[in-house]
């Protein structure tokens, strides 16, 4: 077993495994704490390497392409002290640093771990239900749904249209930035009907505007992560002729009839023709662009 233990965390590897646990201390960024150990197989490593400098150094470790559904979800805009496979190392602790390491390293000659991209996630992402409230409102998974439920700061047009509730099925991608505090980040879920979208994350009802406090909003990751690791797999794409990921596979046999729904609730259904009489006031007084309108007329459309 080859372990280091620092102030941020500790990295064991025991031959297949690298287990990396967030450390308690409070510089410890919120979200590498909130995310929890990671258990990372060998097979997924492409590499590791441990910088010294002259006061404190780093442990990185480099995964394989396509096989972490957290890297495919954050597209490496993780800040450094959010990121969990990055280590601070005491200077006295450098030696231990460059054998952990070194241990990785010499497995990965013996297994010949592969260097290609990776065909399907070697890690499971967050476990679900996960649920994160950010600034724009909270967004929540399930597993098989997603639901954004807005705050009562939110931008009217988004709250005019109500709840979102999104199956995995419907799904073609997530798509996350960060609030870096200089600029607004979003979580946004695209779609097969809002692909070629180009709302703005403020007014977009499947999306999360980030703009609040940046510690809180990078939690929002989580989800993004849990939501991209029961996606297909991005090695996919173009599977069916085109950009967008095929859907996920059905289980064979005939489809289980609907569940059946003779009384719906008429209460249901006058919030949401008020929501469509909001939003044709907010088109009719210029808040609302044609294609703003048309995109949060179908989301409400759709809850019919």
């Amino acid at each position: 077993m080859a372990e280091i233990i620092q102030r941020d965390g500790a990295w064991a590897f025991d031959g297949s495994t690298v287990r990396i646990t967030p450390g308690l201390h409070r510089s410890v960024a919120l979200f590498h704490q909130t995310y929890g150990e990671i258990a990372v197989p060998l097979e997924a490593v492409a590499g590791v390497v441990h910088e010294p400098e002259r006061k404190r150094g780093r442990l990185r470790l480099r995964l394989r392409e396509g096989s972490d559904p957290l890297l495919q979800a954050t597209g490496g805009r993780l800040p450094d002290a959010a990121d969990p496979y990055r280590l601070t190392v005491d200077l006295d602790r450098s030696g231990i640093a460059e054998y952990v390491a070194e241990e990785i390293r010499q497995s990965m000659l013996l297994e010949q771990t592969p260097k290609e991209p990776a065909g399907a996630y070697l890690l499971p992402g967050p476990p679900v239900p996960v649920s994160v409230r950010s600034s724009d409102g909270t967004a929540s998974f399930d597993g098989t749904r997603v639901r954004i439920d807005w705050s009562d700061t939110s931008d009217r047009v988004k709250r005019a249209t109500g709840p979102r509730i999104i199956d995995i099925g419907e799904l073609v991608r997530v798509e996350w930035l960060p609030n870096s505090g200089y600029e607004d980040g979003f979580l946004r879920f695209v779609t097969r009907e809002t692909v070629h979208s180009k709302l703005p994350p403020e007014r977009d009802p499947f999306a999360l505007d980030l703009w609040g406090s940046t510690r809180r909003d990078l939690l929002t990751a989580l989800v993004a992560t849990a939501v991209t690791a029961r996606l297909p797999h991005p090695s996919t794409r173009g599977a069916a002729g085109g950009s967008d990921v095929p859907r996920p596979a059905r289980p064979a046999g005939p489809d289980p009839d609907p569940d059946p729904d003779p009384d719906p609730d008429p209460d249901h259904h006058d919030v949401l023709l008020r929501r469509l009489r909001e939003l044709g006031e907010l088109h009719r007084d210029g808040v609302l662009t044609v294609e703003e309108f048309a995109v949060t007329k179908a989301a409400v459309l759709r809850d019919f």
